[in-house]
C-alpha cells in the first residue's frame, strides 16, 4: 500500500493542540500524556467525539489517531474490545513503571515506522494492534482492581455496620476482610474520601443522634453503651463532631 494512501489511514502527531484536524469523524484517537516518569494519563476520543479540552496542556503527549477500518479489517472480538475500551471511560492513568515503559518502547517503535520513508502498512497495523492490545489489559486489569476495591467498600460498610458499637478499631476490620489496616484506608479514602475511624465515628455520631432523639437511655448510658470510657469523654467527642453538647442536642430536638 502506498504511503499517501495509508496516510488517510493512521496519523500520528506530536505536536498537538486544539486545532490539530483528526482524519476525519469516524476516526479514533488516543493522546498519551506523558505527565511524570510515574504517571502516564492515557486520553481516548471515541467515534463522532472529541477531546475534552482539559487535555490541551503543556505536557509533552502524542496523539494517534486512525481510522475505524484499520481493527475492522480483524477478527470482531479484537474490534469489539478496542470500542469497549474508548467507550468505557475517556481516559485513565497508568501508575505501574513497567507497564508505562512498555507503552513507550512500542509508540516508540510506531513512531520509527510511520517517520520511515520506506514505511510499511502491515507494519504500523501490526504495531498500532500491540498497542490497542496491551491497553485493554491494562485497563481491564484496572477495572478489575476497581471491582475488587468496590467490593472491599461494601463488605467494610457491612462489617461496620453490625460491629461498630462493639469495634472500633481499624485494624478488626481489615482483618475481617483479609487486608491491612493501611491498604483499606486507602481503599476507603480513593472510594469515599474517608478513613475507617471517620467511618465508623460518623456511624457513631448518626447512632448517637438517634438514641438522644429517642431518649430511652441517659446520656451516661449512651456513653457507655458507644464504648466511651466516660460521660465527659463521649461528650467531647460529640461536642467536636456535632458543634454542640449531647444535652444541648437532646434539648433542641
Amino acid at each position: 500500500m502506498s504511503k499517501h494512501v495509508w496516510n488517510t489511514k493512521i496519523q500520528i502527531i506530536q505536536q498537538f493542540d486544539n486545532s490539530t484536524e483528526m482524519l476525519s469523524d469516524n476516526s479514533m484517537g488516543i493522546y498519551f500524556e506523558f505527565n511524570s516518569e510515574a504517571l502516564l494519563i492515557v486520553h481516548f476520543k471515541p467515534l463522532n467525539e472529541v477531546f475534552e479540552c482539559k487535555i490541551f496542556n503543556d505536557n509533552k503527549g502524542v496523539l494517534i489517531n486512525f481510522e475505524r477500518d484499520l481493527i475492522d479489517e480483524d477478527d470482531i472480538e479484537y474490534a469489539l474490545d478496542v470500542m469497549s475500551i474508548f467507550n468505557k471511560y475517556p481516559q485513565f492513568h497508568i501508575r505501574e513503571i513497567h507497564q508505562i515503559n512498555q507503552l513507550q518502547q512500542l509508540i516508540g517503535l510506531l513512531k520509527e515506522e510511520f517517520f520511515n520513508e520506506k514505511a510499511s502498512y502491515v507494519m504500523l497495523k501490526t504495531l498500532l494492534k500491540l498497542l490497542l492490545l496491551h491497553l485493554i489489559r491494562y485497563q481491564n486489569d484496572e477495572l478489575l482492581e476497581q471491582d475488587l476495591n468496590q467490593k472491599r467498600v461494601f463488605q467494610f460498610l457491612e462489617l461496620m455496620e453490625t460491629n461498630f458499637i462493639k469495634e472500633t478499631n481499624t485494624d478488626y476490620y481489615a482483618n475481617q476482610i483479609g487486608i491491612s489496616s493501611k491498604r483499606l484506608n486507602q481503599i476507603l479514602k480513593e472510594k469515599l474520601n474517608l478513613t475507617a475511624k471517620q467511618i465508623i465515628q460518623q456511624r457513631q455520631i448518626t447512632e448517637s443522634k438517634r438514641e438522644l432523639v429517642k431518649g430511652e437511655i441517659t446520656t451516661k448510658e449512651l456513653a457507655f453503651h458507644l464504648g466511651f470510657d466516660s460521660l465527659s469523654s463521649f461528650s467531647r467527642f460529640f461536642k467536636k463532631k456535632v458543634g454542640i453538647s449531647p444535652s444541648d442536642f437532646k434539648t433542641q430536638n
